[in-house]
């Protein structure tokens, strides 16, 4: 699993490779607080076009940034997800919670 970021115009894109699971925890969080801290974000989006897996731990991992993001002003949006992606974030009602395109 690997973690890029790019930041344009007050909205940073985390792009995710691989699985997103409980190993990428520090990881993402660490970079995610990274981005809130230095830059005055609107929008955070993370790409997940290039994930193949996703677990309950991920879910979480999305739950905390959002509350973090939401505390600083920015949103978040989710995106690029494949099919079987999708279907995990829908039962979790998280289209409920995200944009998720």
């Amino acid at each position: 699993m690997s973690i890029h970021s790019h930041i344009a115009n007050q909205k940073a894109t985390v792009t995710l490779v691989g699985r997103f699971d409980f190993t990428l925890h520090k990881e993402f969080r660490e970079s995610t607080q990274r981005l809130l801290q230095e830059n005055d974000l609107t929008e955070i989006e993370i790409n997940l076009r290039d994930v193949d897996y996703l677990d309950s731990s991920a879910l979480g991992i999305l739950l905390l940034l959002k509350d973090r993001a939401s505390q600083k002003g920015a949103s978040i949006a989710i995106t690029g997800c494949r099919e079987n992606i999708r279907q995990i974030l829908e039962i979790a009602n998280f289209n409920k919670l995200f944009s998720i395109s």
